[in-house]
């Protein structure tokens, strides 16, 4: 039998190289990724930290045997492999499967030293907390949580029963705000009807009704009633649950305190839904962010060698072709049309700017097919070979050129430096290393590029009035050539690297998406129509589309509910609200989270929602006429009491409350606007 670990040490050894060269080739393109630890692991481990969520300790719990079982059939019976595997971490942690080929894995390295710069410079990482050391937070969780499981004063069921519902919760957080482990005011508390404290203390009807007049009680409860309203819905469910959630206690028919045990299990578990939702907020931005600079150093920057080539470009193939809503197809793309713009925008600011060129003459007075050329890179920038350092040398003292390392690379063609020492430079195997971020920025210019020699000629009327309208330097350049000479290479990057610190796909998707960007990329929106009880493609509009992707990326794709009042009809229920935006709840499911949440709770919880109504002969008519039925929208209000599901018509001021006048996009903190 094979010893794993000698083949991981094998494999280890021959990928310092590509380790060590792929962070310095990031931090050449101008990436800042946290230091990246990687580990080779066999098949089994692989599938084991996949389902673990790329760690590999957490607590114990039957969801991680399911996630492993998929996993495992996923590579069994449909081909699917295991490329990526990296943690949010300070140093990250990425893992390697070593059945891989060389070239796989050095396009796993390439796309997460993106990832480990996108964890470390995005600001919605940083909601989280300080000193990131998520390995260790989860190793704590999975031991604590283990020790409840063992406790013999404590049943496992339980334990494993508690954290269920928890989990149908997970996402019930407000993922905008800064991760807060402090328990809120006192304000916030529910107020306990005083009818329910008199019950316990065993009075007397006598005395009672001599001390505690009931229209006095009817008068306090209605006021704590109202002091108990939410003047806002709480967004973090599981923090409201945490400081006021029961469990019903059978044997008393009451409501009882939590037992230490499953706060302290809701405090983790609510922790760990903090630091998993910003990757569920960027997950398009954050894998197109890695697949775009992976294809820059696999594929323009020859990290994958001449024999590897083909064999990297069917592996990218078949991650940016994957059906459904593809992450890394949809971002790649996007972050390639934001570079392409912000390049367009620069070259065009130079144009306005040449003497006797205006925003109303530019497209008919300028010559793209020059312009292409002249933004062609330096042709030793763009063809780096041992035989053209001499040609970089004589550039002089260039910001382009990295002057020590080309010192170096001319040493090493002439024989004056060993070919194998650590001085030595191999421009055939790494041309970048020659050239500062400034000369990669000019050899890959995406203007030039041939699949966007087209971009700069389709610069519209309206964006060239745009430019021009604050503009007063137009005439700065004599000629079409000097201005172009101004150009700086650089900008679509550092754009992307601003967009990059800020934004979370919501954001993201809202301001960039435009009907250039749908038109270009073959984007539609399609809908069921009960008028052929089949899909059709709906809309190609921007705004359609747009519309479409926001509501698949809010709030993770998952309805959003919050808290509306935790003394309902002042009788300590529980309300909790759909924000309603235009898309029904599953009912079904809905009412299994309501039997989860009133684990939590330990009294009635209350569902607000809105329902479409369709009546039978509305569809009739319209599937007649090949139209859409127009469905009613009605306000409804879910109950369950532990044992049954009532549903009630909803106050119409509870439905305004909960309707929304228009999809709510604006996903950001309000120290930010």
């Amino acid at each position: 039998m094979r010893d794993h670990r000698i083949d991981a040490r094998r494999e280890a050894a021959g990928l310092g190289e590509p380790v060590r060269e792929a962070n310095a080739l990031a931090e050449k393109l101008g990436l800042d990724p946290y230091p990246v630890n990687y580990w080779i692991v066999d098949y089994d481990e692989m599938n084991q930290l996949m389902a673990y969520g790329g760690f590999q300790h957490r607590y114990p719990h039957w969801r991680w045997g399911m996630q492993y079982d998929r996993s495992k059939k996923q590579s069994q019976f449909l081909g699917g492999r295991a490329y990526e595997l990296v943690n949010n971490d300070d140093p990250s942690h990425a893992f390697l499967q070593e059945s891989n080929a060389l070239v796989d894995q050095k396009a796993v390295i390439t796309h997460v030293e993106a990832h480990a710069d996108f964890f470390k410079n995005n600001s919605w990482y940083r909601l989280f907390g300080g000193e990131l050391d998520a390995t260790a937070m989860l190793e704590r969780h999975g031991d604590a949580i283990g020790r409840y499981m063992e406790d013999p004063d404590i049943d496992r069921g339980e334990v494993e029963a508690f954290i269920d519902a928890v989990l149908c919760l997970e996402d019930t957080i407000d993922q905008h705000r800064a991760f807060d482990t402090e328990r809120s005011d006192e304000d916030d508390e529910t107020p306990e009807d005083l009818r329910d404290r008199l019950d316990e203390m065993d009075i007397s009807e006598d005395v009672r009704r001599q001390v505690f007049d009931e229209e006095w009680l009817d008068r306090l409860a209605e006021a704590e009633e109202a002091a108990a309203r939410l003047d806002e819905p709480r967004k973090d469910v599981l923090a409201f649950l945490r400081e006021h959630g029961k469990q019903y206690d059978a044997d008393s028919g009451k409501a009882v305190e939590m037992e230490e045990w499953q706060r302290d299990v809701l405090d983790m578990l609510r922790a760990e839904a903090y630091y998993f939702a910003p990757q569920k907020m960027t997950k398009v931005m954050n894998e197109g962010w890695a697949a775009y600079w992976e294809s820059m150093m696999m594929g323009e920057e020859r990290f994958a060698g001449t024999d590897e080539f083909l064999s990297y470009a069917d592996h990218q193939a078949r991650v940016l072709g994957s059906p459904g809503l593809n992450p890394y197809k949809l971002g790649k793309e996007l972050w390639e049309y934001v570079e392409n713009t912000v390049n367009r925008r620069e070259v065009a600011d130079k144009l306005l700017r040449v003497r006797g060129i205006t925003w109303r003459n530019l497209t008919d007075v300028v010559d793209f097919d020059t312009v292409q050329e002249r933004l062609a890179p330096h042709p030793a920038i763009d063809g780096v070979t041992p035989e053209r350092l001499d040609e970089l040398a004589a550039l002089g003292d260039d910001p382009r050129i990295d002057q020590a390392a080309l010192d170096r690379a001319i040493a090493t063609r002439d024989g004056d430096v060993d070919p194998d020492s650590d001085e030595a430079v191999d421009v055939d195997t790494y041309p970048w290393k020659v050239l500062t971020y400034e000369g990669l920025a000019e050899r890959h210019f995406s203007l030039v590029k041939k699949q966007n020699r087209g971009f700069l000629r389709r610069i519209g009327q309206s964006e060239l009035e745009r430019l021009a309208r604050y503009m007063f330097d137009d005439e700065k350049y004599d000629s079409v050539a000097e201005a172009l000479a101004d150009v700086d290479y650089a900008a679509g990057w550092d754009r992307m690297r601003e967009i990059r610190a800020s934004h979370n796909d919501v954001t993201f998707l809202d301001e960039f998406l435009t009907q250039e960007f749908v038109t270009d990329n073959h984007y539609f929106t399609y809908e069921f129509t009960h008028a052929s009880n089949d899909y059709r493609v709906t809309s190609t509009d921007y705004e359609d589309v747009k519309k479409k992707l926001l509501l698949q990326f809010t709030n993770f794709g998952k309805p959003t509910v919050a808290v509306y009042d935790g003394n309902f009809a002042n009788r300590n229920e529980l309300l909790l609200g759909h924000q309603y935006n235009g898309i029904s709840l599953d009912i079904g499911q809905a009412k299994d989270v309501l039997e989860r949440i009133y684990q939590l709770w330990g009294r009635p919880v209350n569902l607000m929602t809105i329902v479409k109504e369709l009546d039978d002969h509305d569809v009739e008519v319209a599937r007649r006429r090949n139209r859409e039925p127009t469905p009613t929208e009605v306000g409804k209000r879910i109950r369950y009491d532990g044992e049954r599901f009532e549903t009630y018509d909803l106050d119409p001021d509870l439905e305004d409350r909960i309707t929304a006048t228009d999809v709510d996009y604006d996903t950001k903190p309000d120290d930010w606007l």
